[in-house]
């Protein structure tokens, strides 16, 4: 009969006395304090971006510090959407975000699939070269980019946006470590089925990366609809800004007005948040599973 070692036998006694610390009340209290805090600190300018963007024009720019409007007005709003193009900027915003997000989405799960699956000579030394780009700002390569853009005649259109954004070092990153975690039997048993490389991944590894799809959809997303330098520099067309762009326009007036850059701020910001809050779960299972903490 096989004895267990003393250091085993400890091990219930120390998950018992960490399970009694970690549910004391004041364990408990402090945790909860400590949300709370970092939530209100988060929240905070989310708040005054609400209350200025429904407050009449200059009420809360006063000496008397108020953090409630004397009353709730669209005033904002109506001054916006008829001065500024805001419906135009909010559709470039749309389709500029939705076709980035298809082609990185698409080509970064065929490269994660690609580097994690497949063997190839140079494999490792590839995917470590792809990662070090990572490493080099945007800011550097800005000037090539509008180079190459410009050569091949797409300069000022929305391709010019969407194309040098169609894959991402971070999304291939993710893409190949989620896959890596699928189990081998799976795709050996597609395998000895005869299975090739495209029914793999459409039948197999597609239905299993639904959290991963998500969060690589959810980053594209967030990250081309708050991309404010490249736009700026690629469309010269007013009639094709972006969000981003619209509020630098409209911060740059002779006489800004905080109120209205408020309420376009709060138009750019809601549709991000409404997505994050319902693609949560499936956000947070991508990272779980892709190994990043």
């Amino acid at each position: 009969m096989a004895i267990d070692s003393p250091l085993a036998l400890d091990q219930p006694i120390q998950k018992r006395r960490r399970g009694r610390r970690d549910g004391h009340p004041l364990a408990l209290a402090g945790r909860v304090a400590i949300a709370v805090v970092v939530s209100a600190i988060v929240i905070f300018p989310l708040y005054w971006m609400l209350v200025v963007a429904f407050s009449p024009r200059g009420e809360l720019f006063t000496q008397e510090l108020r953090y409630w409007p004397s009353t709730l007005t669209l005033e904002n709003f109506e001054t916006v959407f008829s001065r500024f193009p805001v419906a135009d900027w909010f559709v470039n915003s749309v389709v500029i975000g939705l076709f980035v997000t298809a082609f990185t989405v698409v080509v970064n799960m065929l490269a994660g699939y690609a580097f994690a699956r497949l063997k190839f000579p140079g494999n490792t030394a590839i995917f470590l070269l792809v990662l070090s780009t990572m490493m080099i700002p945007v800011q550097v390569i800005m000037v090539a980019q509008f180079k190459l853009v410009s050569g091949l005649g797409i300069a000022g259109t929305y391709w010019s946006v969407i194309l040098p954004s169609a894959a991402a070092a971070f999304g291939i990153f993710l893409a190949r470590q989620f896959i890596i975690s699928i189990p081998n039997e799976l795709i050996e048993a597609a395998r000895i089925d005869g299975a090739g490389h495209v029914r793999i991944f459409v039948q197999i590894v597609l239905p299993l990366c639904k959290p991963l799809l998500a969060v690589l959809t959810l980053l594209t997303l967030m990250g081309t609809w708050n991309d404010f330098a490249w736009p700026l520099i690629a469309l010269k067309d007013p009639d094709l800004f972006t969000l981003p762009i619209g509020l630098l326009y409209l911060k740059g007036q002779t006489t800004p007005d905080y109120n209205a850059i408020m309420a376009l701020a709060l138009i750019s910001v809601i549709p991000i948040v409404i997505l994050f809050l319902v693609f949560q779960r499936y956000f947070v299972q991508g990272f779980a599973r892709s190994g990043i903490r």
